[in-house]
């Protein structure tokens, strides 16, 4: 067999084994993502690394878990939250979620107005182009073929990992902040909790359970296929987490050392990277930018959907066709017009709203959590399939460790003056 066929292969292996699990992995890791990496990469440089380690291990069992339940019983994330807790608990989560996803949507297509306007295009035609492009996607798609599509559409991160080697970072400082824990002093400073909670909320969002777990569920996957399912939500897990960190690296690398602690967006750092990383790091933030706000586009509306048509008893689900599934087809398009409008109409740049949301995705993120532990140590609903008990000492040690985060984040933000 030639090098190329071997190659094809291998490659067509890959695609086929990967699915929900890496791209929703993936899909977080979009505008308002990038903006709070970049952030962080900008102010403080390499300190913020750490977080990468635990954050890589939280959201490996998070997506592991949602995957296992997925597989194990069949239901979404949100359904069994409403069978075991309760409508007015579940009521309660989805208002949070719905919140927390719109602030996302609208960033999503700030990021797209924004990376767009880097090459002299208008926001007033490029948003209702990609709002149109990605609705007649989402629901005229094919599920099998729109999955493969996001699949490609995953990869393309690998943008931002040239990015950050065109930028001549400080490997081995890189490598020392990554295995170094933070200062006392460090946590002091608001501001570096605050980004420390947004990261959190950018790498490991609410959402991304639900999505998953409810993915899962509709392409259908069966307790045969359990170790891939798993498999593909670690894999994609690891992925995310590696396409973050180099968006740290690259900003710490040229932003921090070149003195320009304050970014306004995404776009802003990918402007700040032309004279400092050189013309073809900033084409690759770019488009890294791009692809990431309309994936994400396309995605978190489909999340919100798919999570509150299965709390209220909605059909829902990319393989029914509209008539079949109303509530959750309006409601991904009210979603995504919201969010396309708001951009078009405001009259100043959503700035603020990016690192927010991710801030509030970590304030939700331990109920979420917490649910979901429990949920999968339940033998009524997971049968032998429960966690060991090492995996629960891990689970629940990385679940403090965002809860205690997110309140020392809350108390400083309270008692600061």
């Amino acid at each position: 067999m030639s090098f190329w066929r071997r190659w094809r292969t291998s490659i067509f292996l890959i695609f086929a084994v990967l699915g929900p699990g890496f791209i929703t992995a993936n899909v977080d890791n979009d505008a308002g993502g990038i903006y709070t990496y970049a952030t962080a990469g900008a102010q403080f440089g390499y300190t913020l690394l750490w977080t990468m380690i635990p954050m890589a291990v939280m959201l490996a069992f998070a997506q592991e878990i949602s995957a296992r339940m997925g597989v194990v019983t069949g239901k979404g994330l949100s359904e069994l939250i409403r069978e075991e807790f309760g409508l007015r608990i579940t009521a309660i989560l989805m208002m949070g979620l719905v919140l927390c996803n719109l602030g996302d949507v609208v960033s999503e297509f700030a990021g797209v107005a924004s990376s767009t306007q880097l090459f002299g295009l208008s926001k007033f035609i490029t948003v209702p182009i990609a709002a149109v492009l990605v609705w007649c996607l989402v629901v005229y798609g094919d599920y099998k073929k729109l999955e493969k599509i996001f699949v490609v559409l995953s990869f393309l991160y690998v943008a931002y990992i040239i990015t950050a080697v065109l930028s001549h970072p400080n490997w081995s400082q890189a490598a020392h902040m990554t295995l170094r824990l933070p200062k006392w002093h460090d946590l002091r400073n608001h501001s570096y909790l605050y980004l420390s909670v947004g990261l959190i909320g950018a790498t490991v969002a609410p959402w991304q359970q639900f999505y998953l777990q409810a993915s899962v569920v509709d392409k259908g996957a069966r307790k045969s296929q359990l170790k891939l399912a798993q498999g593909d939500a670690i894999f994609g897990s690891v992925f995310s987490v590696l396409v973050a960190a180099f968006i740290v690296i690259a900003c710490a690398a040229t932003l921090f050392v070149g003195g320009q602690h304050d970014i306004r967006d995404a776009a802003d750092a990918a402007q700040a990277l032309r004279p400092l990383g050189g013309k073809y790091a900033f084409i690759l933030f770019s488009f890294g930018l791009l692809n990431a706000s309309l994936f994400a586009a396309s995605i978190l509306p489909l999340s919100t959907a798919y999570t509150v048509c299965e709390a209220m008893g909605f059909e829902s689900g990319l393989s029914k066709k509209f008539k079949e599934a109303p509530v959750f087809y309006w409601l991904y398009t009210s979603l995504l017009a919201i969010g396309a409008i708001v951009i078009l109409v405001s009259k100043t740049e959503p700035v603020k709203l990016a690192v927010l949301s991710q801030v509030l995705n970590g304030v939700l993120l331990p109920f979420v959590l917490v649910f979901m532990l429990v949920l999968v140590n339940k033998k009524s609903v997971m049968g032998a399939k429960t966690n060991p008990t090492i995996y629960n000492v891990v689970a629940c040690g990385l679940t403090a460790l965002a809860t205690t985060l997110t309140v020392v984040m809350l108390w400083g933000t309270v008692f600061s003056h």
